[in-house]
């Protein structure tokens, strides 16, 4: 039995826990024992959803201070005998893989998630990024443009980067699925009102403000638009401000962080994902499952999914009149956007369902672990820096 610990040191959930869920809960567990250590923030919202026989560990470890919680990491390393360290974004491998490799364990793991864009300065050049890759065996980007990133930026070694992509259960979206009775109307809006739907952590990266600068543009030729951002985060208070003041707030919904992510999905006239950045974004992937039509920014690995005409509309991140005009063009050519989306899911469920993602990730754990002397009986589906 391979023991497999996910690591994470984030303070809120996103994409990256939901990446980790789908493994956690698709592992095959006649071969794998999966346990996740997170932050006790990242605990109490991840743990209902967790499958019952994965050990969860609360654990902060997020500064080089921490020197208890290290020490703690290397404990639980060492107890539960872990084969694999599989830590999650780079500010989580920076502490957790060091410490995996101090302690012997014989294949760790980084999944980076996303291009930072956030960085400046000496942060941008890398270096701790290039110290600590010394401390990671294998390297999974999210999406081909996210693997370009790592090398041609971050200036790790190709040879320790495989392209798996984020996948999520497809199979629970459908396009026909009806949106709840009284949905509508308990957020106040008409039945015949167009509907764009965000889904999405309310952080800068999300660009939430793109959408709402764009809006006065999009209410000029459909003045009962109407816009529900579903989702948690640092800006809500900011950006509940700025609806305020723009006087949208008759317009714009807060949702907050829902379950049922499928209904929200269903009220959709129109999804919207205005990032400035991305890793390969779940939500685009889960609209097109849900047979939405989409526009989307063309960052990183977004058009990997949003192909531009064929499966949605991508535009410019941070460009509000490019944003307008695609949700106009979407809003009054239904048909246009029934085309796209059909397509967009037929694409999702050929490249981006979970048990694809799983399964490589499975087959790349094996083949690292029987390259080190570890396992014998590799699975063939994935070679070092390969792309299938």
């Amino acid at each position: 039995m391979i023991s497999v610990l996910h690591f994470s040191n984030t303070l809120v959930r996103g994409g990256a826990e939901q990446h980790m869920l789908t493994l956690l809960r698709g592992l095959d567990r006649s071969r794998f024992r999966p346990h996740l250590v997170c932050t006790p923030e990242v605990a109490e919202k991840i743990g209902p959803d967790l499958p019952s026989d994965v050990e969860l560990l609360p654990l902060r470890l997020r500064k080089p201070s921490d020197v208890g919680a290290a020490r703690a990491l290397g404990q639980l390393l060492r107890a539960r005998r872990v084969d694999v360290l599989h830590s999650h974004l780079f500010y989580g491998s920076l502490f957790a893989s060091p410490v995996g490799k101090l302690c012997g364990v014989p294949l760790v793991v980084e999944t980076p998630h996303v291009r930072e864009r956030w960085r400046h300065g000496l942060k941008s050049r890398f270096v701790v990024d290039r110290l600590a890759g010394r401390f990671v065996d294998q390297y999974i980007a999210v999406s081909e443009a996210n693997r370009r990133y790592l090398i041609e930026e971050k200036g790790l070694p190709p040879q320790k980067i495989v392209v798996i992509h984020n996948g999520c259960n497809v199979r629970r979206f459908t396009p026909h699925h009806q949106e709840p009775a009284g949905l509508r109307q308990s957020l106040g809006f008409g039945n015949d009102d167009p509907v764009l739907v965000v889904i999405g952590r309310l952080e800068p990266q999300k660009g939430h403000r793109v959408l709402l600068e764009a809006l006065p543009a999009v209410r000029r030729e459909f003045p009962a638009v109407r816009v529900v951002f579903v989702g948690e985060g640092a800006l809500r208070a900011e950006l509940e401000h700025q609806v305020a003041g723009s006087g949208l707030a008759h317009v714009v919904r807060f949702v907050g962080q829902q379950s049922n992510i499928v209904d929200w999905f269903a009220l959709a006239d129109v999804t919207v994902l205005p990032s400035f950045y991305e890793g390969l974004p779940l939500a685009a992937i889960e609209a097109l499952a849900a047979g939405r039509p989409i526009v989307a920014t063309a960052v990183d690995g977004t058009p990997e999914v949003v192909v531009d005409g064929a499966t949605g509309l991508t535009v410019p991140p941070g460009d509000p009149t490019e944003l307008a005009r695609a949700v106009c063009r979407l809003l009054g050519d239904p048909s246009l956007g029934e085309k796209l989306a059909l397509a967009g899911r037929d694409w999702v469920l050929e490249r981006f369902a979970e048990d694809r993602q799983v399964r490589r990730t499975e087959a790349l754990y094996q083949l690292g672990l029987a390259r080190r002397g570890h396992l014998v009986d590799p699975r063939p589906e994935l070679t070092a820096g390969g792309h299938r």
